[in-house]
């Protein structure tokens, strides 16, 4: 059976990593963490006092990065982990910001289209339906309520050992959606011929089964 191209949008901290690398395991598909490598671009700026406001400062920086993944998950930015530092609520915002600016963005796409050529692909993020994989068999917009994804988070950030408080992170939430709807290259939203997915009052494991049915009946067609 012809394994297939599966793009995940949504706004952020609606779980669109959690399920692909779920459902990647699954299926024995390859999982593409498409925002963690714009993190990596947000946080090698942060680190190295680069002012995110100036598009042509942090376009200079990008024949500086490296950004890996392994078959963990771990991200990797010139051959150092930062899976956990590219997690922070304040990379979470650089990130945004860098994702609007169009050397970014054709650096990362790039990179993104070549890893999906082979099929056998999930990747999720904001404009992967729309602009990285257009011609991906599956398109899902995953979505959840503000509320929903600013528990979900806060919940993550004390796992991870992260600062935590509820009201910051929904105001940050609800900042980054503004930023990712409004911007003017790529902005987020939903592709023409993707599903929708509201997963506010689904159980993760609810959410998986319903994009392997989603799955094993575009599999099938092929």
């Amino acid at each position: 059976m012809k394994k297939i191209s599966i793009a995940i949008d949504g706004p952020s901290a609606a779980g669109k990593s959690s399920i692909a690398k779920i459902v990647a395991k699954k299926l024995d598909y390859v999982y593409i963490d498409t925002g963690a490598m714009y993190r990596c671009v947000g946080y090698y700026c942060l680190q190295n006092n680069i002012d995110l406001g100036d598009e042509q400062a942090v376009s200079e920086v990008l024949k500086d990065i490296k950004i890996t993944m392994d078959s963990e998950n771990r991200v990797y930015l010139n051959d150092r982990d930062v899976s956990n530092e590219i997690r922070q609520d304040k990379v979470s915002m650089s990130a945004s910001k860098v994702s609007s600016y169009q050397d970014v963005r054709e650096f990362l796409v790039k990179q993104q289209r070549q890893m999906a050529k082979a099929g056998g692909v999930i990747l999720d993020g904001r404009d992967i339906g729309t602009v990285v994989l257009p011609d991906a068999e599956l398109k899902i917009y995953q979505s959840a309520s503000v509320e929903t994804r600013a528990m979900r988070r806060y919940l993550e950030n004390r796992q991870r050992g992260l600062p935590a408080d509820l009201e910051t992170i929904k105001n940050d939430i609800e900042q980054r959606d503004y930023q990712d709807m409004n911007r003017k290259i790529s902005p987020l939203k939903k592709a023409d011929d993707a599903i929708v997915l509201d997963t506010s009052d689904l159980r993760i494991e609810e959410v998986v089964d319903e994009v392997l049915k989603l799955v094993k009946q575009k599999e099938s067609e092929g």
